[in-house]
Formats: C-alpha cells, structure tokens, sequence
C-alpha cells in the first residue's frame, strides 16, 4: 500500500513537470531559457496558504473550509517549484496559523498570524509573493478563478500572465481578468515586495468546489501557477 502511494506521488510529480511545461508552451516561451540558472538565481517564492488554524476562511458548499483547500494546492505549488529548483518558502504546511502562543481570541490569533506572515515575507530578501485563496458569493452560478495584482508596477504582468494561463489551460470559458488588489487586505498592504493573490475558484459553486477538492485538479492548477510564475519571473517577462 505504502509503495503504492509513493509510486502516484511520483507520478503526481511528473505529471506536474509536464503540466508546467505546456503552460510555458501554451504562453510562448522558451522553456530552456526559463530554467536557466544565471536566470533562477536571486528571487525566493513566497507560498501564502491562506487562513488556518482558528481562522478557516470560508466554507464550501459541501463543508470544506477554505484553508484545508489553500494548504493543500500551496503544497503541491511547493513540490512542483522544488522540481525546478525554485527556492522557496512556505509560510504554513499544516492546518495551524502562525499566531504567536501568547493569542487568546480568535481576533488576537488573526491579528497575530497576519502580523507574522508580513514579517515573514519583508524579512526573505528578493520575495515574490504567491497568496492563494478561494472565493465565494451569494449566487452559486458564478465561477472562475481570478488572480490580483498588487498596484507596484511589477506585479501587474505576472497577475495577466496567470490568469491568461489559467483560462487557456484549465478553463477556456473563464472571462475573469486579473485586476488589481483590494487596498484593504492587510497582508497585501504591509509587504514590500511583487505579488499576487490567486482566488482559484468559487466554494459556493458547487462544481468548482467539487473540482477543488479534486487531487488531480489541484496538481494542474498548482502546475499552471508555478509555470506562470516561473515563465513571468525567469523567462520573458521579466
């Protein structure tokens, strides 16, 4: 049984590679470029799995909390960037927040996790960062993931260049464009650096919520987020 599921991973992970490589072909650059070492060199990916721990986020219409599905696709983005020998750093890999001990109330614990994920991200020198998240609305009909800029002058062409592959490769009936992020999120308003927030679907749509939970959807999506980061960052874009 063990050896079975190392044999999936694996083939998870190569599957990914592969993923990551069409979503480079799919935006006209070349690959071999790209991967490059002079061109690696210098940046840090920050991963952002939205809440956790006694801040879960939203919940699906089938009962997930937004933060089991965030961690989860911040994993597998995680795996896929170590392929290519991204560094990285990952500022949650469990479902608890980085609120300091000393955090009693639910608020004090948000506050807390917020303020140590801002400190986290300034102190990594050269970040980019990568913030995924879930939407949700009133209505169940609307879909789509959506990705946000931060208003920088940076920032704009990787947001584009993510939502273009994430239509292209996973949804071509996706019309969202990338645009530019709200200024009164707190992570995104007190960081230093390039960065993006991803809302990879709508929980309260529940075919999206079913695809999101979906282990082999989570892999692509994490492969075409990384490939748009790694293609933006390290080939043409940039």
């Amino acid at each position: 049984m063990k050896k079975a599921t190392l044999r999936r991973a694996a083939l998870s992970l190569t599957l990914a590679a592969a993923m990551v490589s069409f979503t480079l072909w799919c935006g006209q650059m070349e690959a071999t470029e790209t991967f490059s070492p002079q061109l690696r060199a210098g940046y840090t990916l920050v991963i952002d799995p939205g809440h956790g721990g006694a801040d879960g986020g939203a919940v699906s219409v089938s009962g997930v909390a937004e933060s089991e599905l965030n961690l989860a696709i911040a994993l597998k983005c995680d795996q896929i960037a170590g392929l290519f020998g991204q560094r990285t750093v990952l500022l949650r890999d469990t479902e608890a927040s980085l609120a300091d001990p000393e955090a009693e109330t639910v608020r004090e614990q948000k506050r807390s996790d917020m303020e140590n994920r801002v400190a986290v991200v300034n102190a990594t020198p050269d970040a980019l960062l990568l913030s995924i998240h879930q939407n949700q609305y009133t209505d169940s009909k609307y879909s789509g993931a959506q990705v946000f800029y931060q208003p920088d002058g940076e920032s704009q062409g990787w947001a584009e260049q993510t939502q273009t592959l994430l239509r292209e490769c996973l949804d071509s009936d996706n019309r969202r464009q990338a645009k530019e992020m709200p200024s009164d999120l707190y992570l995104m308003s007190h960081i230093t650096c390039p960065a993006i927030l991803a809302e990879c679907g709508f929980l309260s749509n529940p075919e999206e919520d079913h695809l999101l939970q979906d282990d082999g959807y989570q892999t692509r999506l994490a492969a075409v987020l990384m490939g748009a980061c790694l293609g933006y960052w390290y080939g043409s874009g940039q």
